[in-house]
């Protein structure tokens, strides 16, 4: 291996606090990294990471947890994933879930969502009052996109608040350093949403709906092909997952890029035109997903370097999003940036299919926080999460006015 070693750690707590300095040293050394640490090469440049999600050699490949009897349904609901696919297995479950995407799911919820926006931003300028802090994380960004979700899937209303808390201690499994209490407590989640999921998706057979679970449950395509139950029910746990996690961090590192950009913060309410070149450039300035591995099922040649066959590849996508080659000013935040191809839903046959449904909730979100407030101050500083791979907050307490 002839490449530099990477010289951060990702799990070191300055760098999960603010990854964006050390990436621009790491990719001023070169855009491809072995890190002996976490046994992957860091693709840190936009051009580098673009390829590592596009190329076809560079795999999804799922590999169970061990021990399997110790991680069953957490390896059953990736097992059966689409995001842990590649083609033809991806092409013929994508194909089946855009089949069921396509009866307008998202456009039927649009206003459902811009109203359940507006009354959350009111519900927040209520408590607050200009005076008192509120936590908008909490009480606004966790809420809107789970009760989304659960909208789109049908899950009854009694039951909503089970969802988030499974989904958290699953997508932990995902960061490194984990601990056996965070891993034993990610199987137990997996467990009880496949179980609440199968029985949900046996009421749609008995009793069906309008509802996005219904139509995967009966849709079948050219070939009278439909989803397995295994496959039903992890597209469910998927949607949900990447669904929310997205837009609530994107929510909460947007909100809080803006009130530390007041200038940004001031243009945006000004022209409301804006809104969806700023939500991808909050997107872009501070992203969700900062890294997203791939494997080489052959010999690769990326940014330089040779990875070889079996060994894992991962697109750092905060850095790429980043790259001065791409993006003049890469450390600005522009809300009118419209030359913007960043990479935060992914890219090639991986690109996120919830994408429609996440921008339609991220312009409800901030369109709402700007219209139905006057001020928006930021009341002390917001608290992160101590991860890296899914970079979010864990508060965000803001005093709003009317």
């Amino acid at each position: 291996m002839t490449s530099p070693a990477v010289p951060l750690d990702l799990t070191d707590a300055a760098v999960v606090a603010d990854p964006y300095p050390a990436f621009a040293a790491a990719r001023a050394t070169a855009p491809v990294q072995w890190d002996e640490r976490l046994g992957l090469w860091l693709a840190f440049t936009h051009a580098e990471s673009n390829a590592v999600l596009r190329d076809r050699r560079l795999g999804r490949i799922w590999r169970d947890r061990t021990p399997e009897e110790r991680f069953g349904q957490f390896n059953l609901i990736h097992r059966n994933a689409i995001l842990e696919m590649e083609p033809p297995e991806h092409t013929r479950l994508r194909r089946l879930i855009s089949a069921a995407f396509a009866r307008g799911h998202v456009e039927r919820l649009r206003p459902w969502v811009q109203e359940l926006a507006d009354s959350l931003v009111d519900g927040l300028v209520e408590r607050s009052g200009g005076t008192a802090e509120v936590d908008v994380l909490s009480e606004m960004a966790e809420e809107l996109p789970v009760a989304v979700i659960a909208e789109l899937l049908g899950v009854p209303a009694a039951d909503r608040p089970l969802l988030r808390p499974w989904s958290n201690a699953i997508v932990k499994m995902y960061e490194y350093g984990r601990t056996d209490a965070v891993e034993d407590a990610a199987e137990r989640a997996a467990a009880e949403f496949v179980a609440y999921l199968r029985e949900l998706a046996a009421e749609r057979r008995r009793a069906p709906g309008e509802d996005l679970l219904t139509h995967l449950v009966t849709v079948r395509d050219s070939d009278g092909d439909r989803l397995t139950e295994d496959e039903l029910v992890t597209t469910c746990i998927l949607l949900l997952n990447a669904g929310h996690e997205a837009t609530v961090n994107v929510s909460g590192n947007g909100l809080l890029a803006l009130l530390q950009h007041r200038d940004q913060l001031a243009r945006l309410r000004a022209d409301p035109a804006l809104l969806p070149t700023a939500i991808e450039e909050l997107m872009r300035f501070d992203s969700p997903l900062q890294l997203f591995e791939r494997t080489a099922t052959e010999d690769v040649e990326v940014g330089g370097v040779t990875v070889p066959a079996g060994e894992k590849v991962a697109a750092l996508l905060g850095a790429a999003n980043r790259d001065p080659a791409v993006f003049p000013d890469p450390d600005t935040l522009d809300v009118g940036r419209t030359d913007n191809p960043h990479i935060s839903f992914g890219a090639g046959v991986h690109f996120c299919i919830g994408a429609p449904l996440a921008r339609v909730e991220l312009q409800a979100s901030f369109g709402a926080l700007l219209s139905r407030t006057s001020d928006l101050q930021l009341a002390r500083p917001a608290r992160r999460r101590p991860e890296f791979v899914i970079r979010g907050l864990a508060e965000l307490p803001v005093v709003l006015t009317r």
